[in-house]
């Protein structure tokens, strides 16, 4: 993260994301599949497995790509083998979600977890100050119910944040800078989806 300042000079927080190049492994369209759509490839692995071989011939690639995600278009244009860059997709004013994989917190108690108050701190309790209290209901059902707020593992978990804008797109390092706060720790790895694009009469503007 880091901050920038825009067109009128106000300052903004923002984040770095490199997004990039993503490769083309396959191409959906609505004569063979019933739907259009690409799937995406991004980065690469030591080893690949025979399976995955024959499936990267179409793209003309033959390393394990670190991730596969498949994308909804609105054409047929897109051919396997092809690259996407970040300024192919991106413009400065677009509107975008990111997600991704939250920070790991190891397993945390209910205070830490779910924001329990905790039990009191005077009339004797000297070890209840973040117990979570009784979890039950008594005879009936006899039982605790699922999806109780307990103690557990937190984070770790996908989180997707809305409605984010490109301030600036970057070409040559495949980077754009996004306001705000984007999910997980520093050099993980985020999945970027336009929501609503920059108006088309100002697009032709920002490329020049």
């Amino acid at each position: 993260m880091t901050h920038a300042y825009d067109e009128t000079g106000k300052w903004l927080t923002v984040t770095r994301l490199a997004l990039g190049p993503c490769t083309i492994l396959q191409s959906r369209n609505m004569a063979s599949d019933g739907y259009r759509a690409v799937q995406l490839s991004f980065g690469t692995k030591r080893n690949t497995t025979k399976p995955m071989a024959g499936h990267l011939k179409k793209s003309g690639t033959d390393r394990m790509p670190l991730f596969i995600s498949e994308v909804t278009t609105e054409d047929d244009i897109l051919n396997a083998g092809s690259k996407i860059t970040a300024s192919d997709v991106f413009l400065m004013g677009d509107i975008v979600n990111v997600a991704g994989v939250t920070r790991g917190k190891g397993f945390t108690g209910v205070v830490k977890r779910w924001g329990f108050h905790g039990g009191p701190k005077t009339h004797g309790q000297s070890d209840r100050h973040r117990a979570p209290g009784s979890i039950g209901q008594g005879t009936t059902p006899g039982r605790v119910y699922k999806g109780k707020k307990m103690a557990g593992r937190s984070g770790t978990a996908v989180k997707t944040i809305k409605n984010l804008k490109v301030i600036k797109v970057l070409a040559e390092q495949n980077e754009i800078w996004v306001t705000g706060a984007v999910p997980g720790a520093r050099g993980g790895y985020i999945e970027a989806t336009v929501i609503k694009p920059m108006p088309r009469d100002k697009q032709e503007e920002v490329k020049q």
